[in-house]
């Protein structure tokens, strides 16, 4: 026979028995190596694609992580299939309807948007739907103004003004300027300007002289990153009277690039709104600390809510900042403290002067979580939770409502399969979110609600704030899913036409070359540095649950103002809605292979390689500390000076973690050997599968430590917290006793962890041993 030589355009990484059903249609994608021409379907081609058909039936998927062959086989017919359903039209119709009003947390067009999800659920077949109601201390505005009254006049206009093309951008109930959970009150004071408003900014103005007690300050958004929460926590400590907080251009605006309708920054008047909550202390409703805010629960009163700010604050365009830095007086701030408007920018403190009022109604207002479920048809008392928050500060176009309509499209293709008799095992469990914006507060009151059930039958939380304002996917996972996140995004298609492993590895390459972070392998590829600032802050801090972070991201310069609408996704952020569409699907195969793994998917190896690596870098801060360095204070500690230390003998001794650290990792290869031996057995007894999940399940709940964070008793988990800027903060209680060069604490936080990683050990222990009895 004269038979050309066919290679594939693109080899598919795995061939499973699902993809050789569709085999006429794949083998048109293959060419001759030889002569590089597309073949004719002649009946020598039609023969070797039967012989290759048959074999791809006779070697399914050759492995999913926590599947049997046959599972697996199985699995890829199911994932094919919901993967089928999403549609990039069905994703914009939806984003619409979300995007058509502003809805913030408590206000009208938000709870009519709770009950159209409810009822979407219940018409698309989700089950058990319900919307759950909690009276918490909510935020909203009344009236907000600011004047400079000298040394000239200036009324500050705190609208945004419309943009040619953008019709949303004209409506009339688009709010003004401000800041949740902001304190009522009125001043007027000299202003200073203090950079990002961090504790080292006031340490530097109070070299310069200049005192901010009793003025007022005006700070920048993003240089660094903070939290705003953290910055109105820094000035409300340092006695200023008020706070105000505007995006300079350097940041988000036209020295990054184009600037909306033009391109993808923020343009002049665009205003970030946002929370000052201090939910780094405790999120959710700050007058039930702890305990869901259901009713007849026990309140707080607000004097003793550590949550709520006392300080004013206030949200400004750069159009709004430019006119009060333009007549500041004083030292010329540093080089680093520039920005980008035309100006030089001075620190003031005495020429200008300006007039702050704010009127806001804090009190306890209704919010609303909507609760779904596909009931499992064999686990049901096993829950992989989803969610994403439904409250927006106007329209919302990326933050949230590009998530809430993939989470939309992920419901109707897991509703339509359930109608059709495709169940997954284990139940899935979607909400919808309110408050996030907050203080993280529908999630957090949710989770504190059933806690105690989510502690026994919770797998792990996957959340989706933000689907999509770009093509870069950036993927957070505590460290024991990281390989199964990873190994899920090879069986999707990016609309780059790679797989989404491909392009995702090539953005992280790239942002890894900007920042000189070393290379991307599949070690660092998945962030396993999780902070807060989202709804998993719950799942993970309170409940010690597993939970992964999913997002595509891009240039997205309009962050919280009435400029993140439909104009501006359809325009910049995900023209055509594939990116939409690939969030639903992506969600949805890892709650799948969640829901259906025969065991299920952690990798404890992982956890332990991540765990020293936190430990390691730890014990180098420590060294460089006991140079003479000196020690990096704690967010908490935001008054006064550090100063250098002599040199000297490190009072703490890590090796026993790192001992605890290697004995863990032994435990999880050890029972990885059992886990892979057992599935490629094919066969796992029920009751043994059942024991070892729930004892895999019962490891992150171990990193729990009931007495807290040493200061911020509601975050208990021992591997993973947040500092006050919402950052990243691994070993939290052990790093802050460290930096604080508290040694007695850090002593005792180092034997807690230590006991939680030989208790871990045993417990992996424990279930290698039942899977090689």
């Amino acid at each position: 026979m004269n038979v050309c030589t066919f290679i594939p355009l693109r080899a598919p990484r795995k061939f499973s028995a699902s993809s050789a059903v569709q085999g006429l249609s794949l083998f048109p994608l293959q060419i001759c190596g030889r002569c590089r021409r597309y073949p004719n379907r002649t009946p020598e081609i039609c023969f070797f694609m039967s012989v290759l058909f048959c074999a791809a039936l006779a070697y399914p998927q050759t492995s999913v992580l926590g599947f049997t062959p046959s599972s697996a086989a199985h699995e890829a017919e199911v994932e094919a299939k919901f993967k089928s359903i999403p549609s990039p039209d069905e994703e914009r119709r939806q984003h619409h309807i979300f995007t058509a009003e502003p809805h913030v947390a408590g206000s009208p067009r938000n709870n009519e948007l709770a009950r159209y999800i409810a009822d979407e659920w219940r018409n698309e077949g989700l089950e058990d739907v319900v919307i759950h109601r909690y009276d918490v201390y909510g935020s909203n505005p009344k009236s907000t103004s600011l004047e400079m009254i000298a040394p000239v006049h200036y009324r500050a206009g705190l609208r945004e003004l419309p943009i040619p093309g953008d019709p949303d951008s004209k409506k009339k109930n688009i709010s003004s300027a401000w800041s949740g959970m902001s304190a009522s009150g009125e001043v007027t004071a000299p202003l200073v300007y203090a950079h990002s408003g961090n504790p080292e900014d006031y340490e530097y103005l109070r070299k310069q002289s200049i005192d901010v007690k009793g003025k007022v300050v005006l700070v920048r958004y993003s240089n660094p990153y903070s939290y705003r929460g953290f910055k109105a926590l820094t000035a409300q400590r340092e006695g200023a009277a008020a706070i105000l907080i505007y995006s300079d251009p350097a940041e988000d605006g036209y020295k990054k690039g184009k600037v909306d309708p033009a391109g993808p920054w923020g343009p002049e008047y665009h205003i970030q709104r946002g929370a000052i909550t201090y939910d780094f202390m405790v999120p959710g409703d700050p007058l039930t600390p702890g305990w869901a805010s259901v009713p007849g629960a026990k309140r707080i009163s607000v004097d003793e809510a550590v949550s709520i700010p006392k300080i004013m604050a206030l949200p400004l365009s750069w159009h709004d900042a430019k006119p009060l830095l333009a007549q500041m007086d004083g030292p010329l701030a540093p080089a680093d403290w520039q920005g980008g408007l035309p100006i030089k920018y001075r620190l003031g403190g005495n020429r200008v002067r300006v007039h702050v009022k704010i009127e806001m109604d804090n009190s306890i207002q209704p919010y609303y979580v909507v609760e779904g479920r596909i009931r499992g048809a064999e686990l049901p008392d096993e829950w992989i939770v989803l969610g994403n928050h439904r409250d927006a500060w106007v329209f919302g176009g990326v933050d949230p409502s590009s998530g809430t309509a993939s989470m939309m499209e992920l419901t109707r293709a897991l509703g339509k399969m359930a109608r059709e008799g495709i169940r997954p095992r284990r139940t899935v469990v979607v909400c919808s979110w309110d408050g996030e914006e907050v203080g993280l507060t529908g999630s957090t009151e949710w989770g504190e609600q059933f806690a105690n059930e989510l502690r026994e039958q919770g797998i792990a939380y996957i959340n989706v704030d933000e689907a999509t304002s770009g093509a870069d996917f950036h993927g957070q996972a505590v460290a024991s899913l990281a390989p199964m996140l990873i190994e899920t995004t090879h069986s999707l298609q990016d609309p780059s036409g790679k797989s989404l492993y491909e392009a995702w590895k090539a953005s992280a390459a790239r942002e890894s070359s900007e920042t000189r972070s070393g290379a991307v392998t599949d070690f660092n590829l998945a962030d396993t540095r999780i902070g807060s600032g989202s709804d998993h802050t719950v799942f993970l801090n309170f409940i010690g649950m597993p939970v992964l972070g999913l997002g595509f991201e891009g240039p997205y310069g309009v962050y919280h103002s009435a400029y993140d609408d439909f104009f501006w996704v359809n325009r910049f952020g995900d023209p055509g809605y594939r990116y939409h569409t690939l969030m639903s699907k992506l969600w949805g195969v890892l709650a799948l292979r969640l829901a259906n793994a025969d065991l299920l998917p952690f990798d404890f190896v992982t956890y332990a390689d991540n765990i020293r690596q936190f430990v390691n870098e730890l014990q180098k801060d420590q060294d460089k500390n006991m140079l003479g360095q000196p020690p990096k204070p704690a967010l908490s500690e935001v008054e006064g000076a550090v100063q250098p230390r002599e040199a000297r003998e490190s009072p703490l001794d890590l090796k026993p973690v790192l001992d605890a650290v290697d004995a863990f990792e032994s435990a999880g290869k050890r029972l990885n050997e059992s886990i892979s031996s057992a599935l490629k057995s094919g066969s796992i007894d029920p009751k043994l599968a059942d024991a070892i999940n729930h004892g895999m399940m019962q490891v992150e709940r171990n990193w729990l430590n009931p007495d807290g964070i040493p200061g911020r008793p509601w975050f208990k988990h021992m591997l993973y917290g947040a500092r006050f800027t919402y950052a990243h903060l691994e070993l939290p209680g052990l790093t802050e006793a460290v930096e604080k060069q508290d040694w007695g604490a850090a002593k005792q936080q180092a034997e807690i962890l230590r006991a939680a990683l030989k208790k871990n050990t045993a417990l992996l222990d424990e279930l290698s041993s039942k899977l090689t009895q």
